[in-house]
């Protein structure tokens, strides 16, 4: 082992430390589903005892059940025991799982088949539910099943509910001990490797290679199924030289070159295909000095991989990083990972299988955010994520209950059940911001205008949510300052902050971006309601948002420019006015200032302050920059903005834990999102299978094209050649789409593929337009010019 290892590493944690490695599943495998083997008797105990043994000193109880009326409990002791055995009906495999909350540390949920144990986890000291999972049991016809929740010492109390059996989604590769946490299992060494305790990226455990290209570390699997993956780790140099690959039956599908740097950072091997019964491997080669390696993962290759080609080689450089690196964040439904990991609790409080996501949050916690998963929810469409844009949407919606005063929940764990612990204590002391609570209403419309997915107007759970965070939300978080506009507690983010500017700004119960993000949910309604057949409703809360709009810009934020403006109200009704970060630049992406000479100078106010001594530290508040000129049409100032994101990917975090600013998921997401709805001006309609598109090519890029552009059904290439010319190909896919050639100006005539239109003009934003409507069948291009 090579001392300087010791030396120079910085501990990093990371999900992947404890997790199996995310194995392969073949594209389309559905997710669990209830078990047709194992059937749970009164699963919920909402009939009592039936179908349950209970010894003495456990029982039902009715005082905070997880869901419904009742529970079971356990008082103190290890003799303590609540069990059911069930009879398999057929021959499968089921993930056996438990609502629970203990009084302290070390009770047991326990599995047995044929009174032989086959899964046992240790349960966490933890107030509030957690989902305990024990994967993948065996079982066939006729055998006898326990599951069983068993008491501890020291363990005051266990509350236990809703207890399920489903069936597993079983990978058809997995790759073993993916963290080296089991040492040498399931590894091949060469001599001068192996594993060590020294630093790791997280949990206890690394492998190491000392210097030169003789040193391996590998692992050989084979694929049960077809599919195509990405594969991931996280690794650390002293020098350059180091690779990390994967063979498929012994050729190289692909591999990275490690970069010198004693810090770890994420490194992906993207699209490799693989089919039934292929040698897939898994490895790694030294380097002109030490190289440590830790927390593989598997993801699925996205749906969608759009391609870039331009006359500036920046963009399609930037393009594909992104893409890859945004893909690389997607977790495989069905993998069994861990729970309430962060930085303070490396090991989590047990697993679960994951569902359909992705990161949206620090790389070192297992699970994403209601605000950075709204802001990634338009590079995920790009990329065809709809499934997982859909499950972590309806997650948080389902979370904003009456007892959360229709928050949703700040933060949940990849399973798409349980609360992220760190950011989640009780229900009334939990992290909830203003803003999320509207962005969800307007990220879940933009997905359905991406996906066409007609869930997002008939699924109840998010039907009521839409209704509840536009009408009630906002009924019960209007008393301070009764005008219809939403409020924070004024004191900490457990509470309810009113934005999402943390630092300095909490005592505030009105924000700018809350009020912005507000008018975007209430248009966002009125979108959906108008979808769904409803135009009463969809015209209430039109008028809703111009009101509210009205309001903010007539009386709202007074009257000043600039620094004057106010961004901002106190707990004593006093206005805030001055440099505000998100709540400045939100109020602009929005659109809830009116256009005009006010907001022109608000835009060069936020612009000049972006770049000043009160700018942000995190790279994540950069990434909200492009979105807000590209508003405006400020396409060089959007695109100096992008560059400058880019350019700081391998910049250290200013969170240790987290790695370089490229591994923080919003980045890769926004940039990808920012290219095809900001540099090309994509406005999806999949429902009406239309597309609106915008050239907002900076100074400079003379032309810029993007191949397999997916709008509901259809996949496009779109290519604009300045501000003057669009070209879309409608390339695969069933229907025809109308598409609506958007160019900025007067323009004094038009034509598609050469024949002149009348020209035609509309006003958006206070910009005005020229443009065409075209029909484009299937198989067919247009293309429409301007002059």
């Amino acid at each position: 082992m090579n001392p300087p290892r010791s030396l120079r590493l910085t501990l990093l944690t990371s999900l992947a430390v404890i997790a199996p490695l995310v194995p392969f599943v073949p594209l389309g495998q559905a997710t669990a589903s209830p078990s047709t083997v194992l059937t749970v008797t009164n699963p919920g105990f909402e009939q009592g005892a039936t179908g349950w043994t209970f010894t003495s000193g456990t029982g039902v109880a009715t005082n905070a059940p997880h869901n419904g009326s009742k529970l079971a409990y356990l008082d103190e002791g290890t003799a303590k025991k609540v069990s059911q055995t069930m009879t398999a009906t057929g021959n499968g495999v089921v993930d056996l799982s438990a609502w629970v909350t203990t009084g302290g540390a070390g009770a047991t949920f326990v599995a047995k088949v044929n009174g032989t144990v086959v899964g046992s986890l240790t349960l966490a000291g933890r107030s509030a539910y957690t989902r305990y999972t024990i994967p993948r049991v065996a079982v066939q016809n006729g055998d006898a099943v326990e599951i069983s929740i068993v008491g501890g010492a020291g363990v005051s109390y266990v509350n236990v509910d809703d207890i399920e059996a489903t069936t597993s989604v079983v990978p058809a590769v997995e790759i073993t001990n993916p963290g080296f946490e089991q040492g040498a299992t399931g590894w091949t060494f060469t001599s001068g490797t192996g594993v060590a305790t020294n630093l790791p990226h997280g949990g206890s455990k690394l492998a190491y290679l000392d210097q030169t290209s003789a040193k391996k570390v590998t692992q050989t699997v084979t694929a049960t199924g077809a599919g195509t993956f990405d594969f991931s780790t996280w690794a650390a140099t002293g020098g350059t030289g180091g690779k990390f690959l994967v063979r498929v039956n012994g050729t190289v599908a692909g591999s990275v070159d490690l970069p010198s740097r004693s810090s770890y950072s994420r490194h992906t091997v993207s699209r490799v295909t693989v089919k039934n019964g292929d040698q897939v491997q898994v490895g790694f080669e030294g380097g002109t000095s030490w190289v440590n390696v830790d927390d593989l993962s598997v993801s699925p290759s996205a749906p969608v991989d759009p391609v870039v080609s331009s006359s500036d080689p920046k963009i399609v450089a930037m393009f594909d990083w992104a893409k890859r690196k945004a893909n690389s964040f997607v977790q495989l439904p069905g993998a069994i990972g861990p729970i309430n990991v962060d930085e303070g609790h490396l090991s989590g409080t047990g697993t679960a299988p994951y569902g359909p996501s992705y990161w949206a949050g620090y790389a070192n916690r297992s699970g994403y955010y209601t605000r950075d998963m709204a802001h990634q929810v338009g590079g995920a469409s790009v990329l065809g994520l709809n499934a997982e844009n859909k499950a972590m949407l309806r997650t948080h919606a389902a979370s904003a209950t009456a007892e959360h005063k229709y928050y949703p929940v700040w933060a949940f764990n990849f399973d798409n059940q349980n609360y992220l612990a760190t950011d989640y204590s009780s229900a009334n002391f939990f992290v909830r911001e203003v803003p999320a609570t509207f962005e969800v209403v307007e990220k879940a419309n933009a997905a359905y205008r991406w996906s066409g997915d007609s869930a997002y107007i008939n699924d109840p759970v998010l039907w009521d949510y839409y209704k509840h965070a536009t009408k009630e939300f906002i009924e019960l978080h209007d008393g301070r300052k009764p005008n219809g506009v939403a409020e924070g507690e004024g004191t900490h983010i457990f509470a309810g902050a009113a934005s999402y500017k943390e630092d300095g700004d909490l005592h505030v119960i009105e924000a700018g971006d809350g009020i912005a993000a507000q008018y975007q949910a209430f248009r966002a309604m009125s979108d959906l309601a108008a979808s769904k057949g409803d135009t009463t409703l969809s015209n209430t809360y039109r008028q809703k948002a111009d009101d509210l709009k009205a309001y903010f810009n007539n009386t709202w934020a007074g009257s000043g420019n600039g620094a004057d403006m106010i961004r901002a109200y106190t707990k004593e009704g006093a206005p805030v006015t001055g440099w505000g970060k998100e709540m400045s630049w939100i109020m602009l992406q929005k659109e809830i200032t009116s256009p005009g000479a006010r907001s022109d100078a608000y835009l060069d106010y936020v612009d000049t302050e972006s770049q000043g001594s009160g700018r942000s530290r995190n790279i994540e508040a950069y990434t909200y920059l492009p979105d807000t000129f590209f508003t405006y049409d400020r396409n060089d100032t959007a695109w100096k903005w992008m560059q400058y994101v880019y350019d700081q990917r391998d910049v250290q975090h200013v969170n240790s834990s987290q790695g370089p600013n490229g591994d923080y998921p919003e980045v890769s997401y926004t940039l990808v999102s920012q290219t095809v709805e900001g540099l090309m001006g994509v406005q999806p309609n999949a429902p009406a299978n239309a597309l609106t598109t915008l050239s907002r090519l900076p100074s400079g890029m003379g032309w810029l094209q993007v191949q397999d552009i997916k709008v509901g059904g259809n996949t496009f290439t779109l290519r604009h050649d300045g501000a003057t010319s669009s070209k879309l190909t409608n390339s695969s896919g069933s229907a025809s789409y109308t598409w609506e050639a958007r160019f900025a100006g007067t323009r004094s005539s038009i034509t598609v593929n050469g024949v002149a239109q009348p020209v035609q003009t509309k006003t958006v934003n206070g910009k005005t337009y020229t443009y065409a409507t075209v029909t484009v069948a299937p198989g067919q291009t247009a293309t429409a010019t301007v002059s």
